[in-house]
């Protein structure tokens, strides 16, 4: 496997345009030096560097399961970034984020997900379940699907919410085995009816190397500003690695916690 297909490319913010919505992570529309927007995330706002982890890794296991995922980037602000900004709580946000922080490609023109509008097979269905289920990704619900359709494709967006034990790290070795009871209010879990038969096939898509791949990614500047028990960034990052893998390993767990709720609504 070719290392360099995964690597993320790192631009440069050059404009700010608009906040995308309120709330405590306020991400934005922004332009960056290859002339193309990006919706970014910023490490100065709500949950910080822990919410961009979270959407990395989340992203790029997606797509390694061969799910739609806007292109993720290292978004770098410098410190002169903002100062022209004459909303003061946007400019304090961006004084807070100078450095690397994350975007993701801006699909112009794409539509939000409505379940009751759209239509979409179970085989996908199933597969973006068993996702968050790994991923304990608790915002994927009816009242905010984080899905967009774009070029009459299905996009899965924001994965800032998952990985939700980082914000503790309690127990974080036994959460790795647990079923994922919030699986109950995942929008697209009546249509999950693949998951027991797509199990070994998206396992398989996730071993080891693949899992240090990805976590690789996650920069040392937001592992050591994250508040965590590790001494150093190493041993962060292969927290989060084996954390991922006990869960794979363990994924039937989760997917007949999936099931029984799928047969408790239906």
């Amino acid at each position: 496997m070719d290392e360099s297909l995964y690597d993320l490319r790192t631009v440069q913010v050059t404009r700010y345009v608009t906040p995308l919505r309120e709330g405590g992570s306020m991400p934005a529309l922004a332009e960056a030096d290859d002339g193309f927007f990006y919706v970014l995330k910023f490490r100065g706002a709500g949950q910080g560097v822990k919410a961009l982890i979270a959407e990395l890794i989340g992203g790029e296991i997606a797509r390694t399961l061969g799910l739609k995922v806007p292109e993720i980037v290292f978004a770098t602000l410098d410190s002169a970034f903002g100062r022209t900004e004459p909303d003061e709580e946007i400019q304090d946000l961006l004084k807070a984020s100078v450095g690397l922080n994350l975007g993701l490609h801006y699909l112009s023109g794409s539509i939000t997900f409505d379940p009751t509008v759209t239509h979409i097979d179970e085989t996908l269905a199933s597969k973006i379940v068993w996702l968050d289920c790994l991923l304990n990704n608790v915002d994927r619900t009816a009242r905010n699907t984080n899905m967009l359709l774009w070029n009459r494709e299905l996009w899965l967006i924001d994965h800032g919410a998952a990985l939700y034990f980082h914000h503790s790290w309690q127990n974080w070795e036994a959460q790795a085995t647990r079923s994922f009871a919030y699986a109950k209010d995942h929008v697209l879990l009546p249509l999950a009816t693949r998951m027991t038969e797509l199990d070994a096939e998206l396992k398989g898509k996730l071993g080891n190397e693949r899992i240090q791949q990805i976590v690789r990614q996650v920069p040392d500047e937001w592992l050591l500003a994250a508040e965590s028990p590790f001494a150093t960034a190493e041993e962060h990052r292969q927290a989060y690695a084996q954390f991922l893998t006990t869960r794979i390993a363990h994924s039937a767990t989760f997917v007949k916690e999936a099931q029984h709720a799928r047969e408790t609504i239906i």
